[in-house]
């Protein structure tokens, strides 16, 4: 069977000669006659590994010193919680920016531990833009600012980062990890999901400067505590070492095929460019989303009919363009096309898009 191109929103594709690289080595990794599957996370070999993931990481994103990397579990969604359970404990208030779902989800999550504020939200129009904000709008005294960088469900994406001042910004960066360039100094912390964009699903990766750390609540969970995982690097418990290994293949893969995160932006916005450009000549299909919010990763459309947003899916999957289906909340259809789809992949999608638009005018 051939592959298809998936434009899911993650789990999502990885790079062919990543899958191929680990297919090579799952029975026997460099010699050692085991699957990374298999062996200790306390094996030199494994250590080899996450100290090679870690240094990746810190080249492609220039990553300073005083930042600790941690390779967790838990998803996303568990920061919501050990976000204010590690931060929120000085003067016990945040200020969020509600952008969509996990933002949303995120600012929940926080209200059951201290005095969390929505201090902006796009949900007045289906959070289809990011909302401005003014350096007034933040709280004197917020342990925190957080923002959701690239929403997944939504399209949007921050192009300029929320004038927090001195205040500590945390970034949920999820759906736009390693797609371009990122200054981490301007952050107190910012976390993905690996499965969109690096890895497969199970594994979460922190970046966060080390002052902050060490200031958890005592109600805080210990595998929540990111100064224990840090002090432990990462290894307080068995880590997802399989989902860390494929993540030191795509670290390698970017590094390989695009030289440093510039390289992979401009392909990238070479890449969204082919499609936002039908979308905006299209008389059938049309983006969801204002124009200077628009996300690299993450593109909804829809059509006038949800019938033949329908059609359009289920045609669409017949010719092996899968998971186009967009989130219930937006409807219509989302391509992610993240740093592992081909251009090739979106070229060949708008070419379905053009036959299916004059095939059912």
């Amino acid at each position: 069977m051939s592959r298809v191109y998936n434009f899911s929103a993650g789990p999502s594709t990885l790079p062919v000669s990543v899958l191929k690289k680990a297919g090579a080595e799952i029975l026997d990794y460099k010699g050692s006659g085991q699957s990374v599957m298999e062996m200790s996370h306390r094996s030199k070999v494994f250590d080899d590994i996450i100290k090679e993931a870690e240094a990746l990481m810190r080249e492609l994103y220039k990553i300073p010193e005083k930042y600790k990397v941690l390779f967790l579990q838990g998803g996303a969604s568990a920061q919501f919680s050990a976000i204010p359970l590690n931060f929120m404990t000085k003067n016990k208030k945040a200020d969020y920016i509600i952008t969509g779902q996990w933002a949303k989800k995120a600012f929940a999550e926080a209200r059951k531990y201290g005095d969390a504020k929505a201090v902006a939200s796009s949900e007045d129009k289906t959070f289809s833009y990011i909302p401005k904000t003014k350096a007034e709008d933040f709280r004197e005294g917020a342990d925190y600012v957080y923002i959701c960088m690239n929403n997944t469900i939504y399209g949007t994406v921050y192009k300029e980062l929320p004038p927090v001042g001195d205040k500590v910004l945390i970034a949920d960066i999820s759906s736009c990890a390693l797609s371009e360039p990122l200054d981490i100094s301007r952050f107190g912390m910012v976390y993905f999901g690996a499965q969109k964009n690096v890895a497969p699903a199970g594994l979460v990766v922190a970046i966060i400067r080390e002052d902050l750390l060490g200031a958890a609540a005592d109600i805080c969970p210990v595998m929540m505590n990111y100064k224990v995982q840090a002090d432990a690097d990462s290894l307080y418990n068995t880590p997802p070492c399989w989902t860390i290994y494929i993540c030191k293949l795509v670290l390698e893969w970017i590094k390989e095929t695009f030289g440093d995160l510039s390289g992979l932006k401009e392909h990238n916005e070479k890449k969204a460019a082919v499609l936002y450009d039908f979308l905006d000549s299209s008389k059938m299909f049309r983006g969801t989303v204002v124009k200077e919010d628009r996300s690299l990763m993450n593109v909804p459309f829809v059509t006038d009919s949800e019938e033949l947003n329908a059609k359009f899916i289920k045609e669409a999957a017949a010719a092996g363009f899968v998971n186009l289906k967009g989130h219930r909340s937006v409807g219509g259809m989302r391509a992610s096309i993240y740093n592992a789809m081909p251009i090739d992949g979106v070229k060949e999608l708008v070419s379905f898009m053009e036959k299916f638009e004059k095939e059912n005018a």
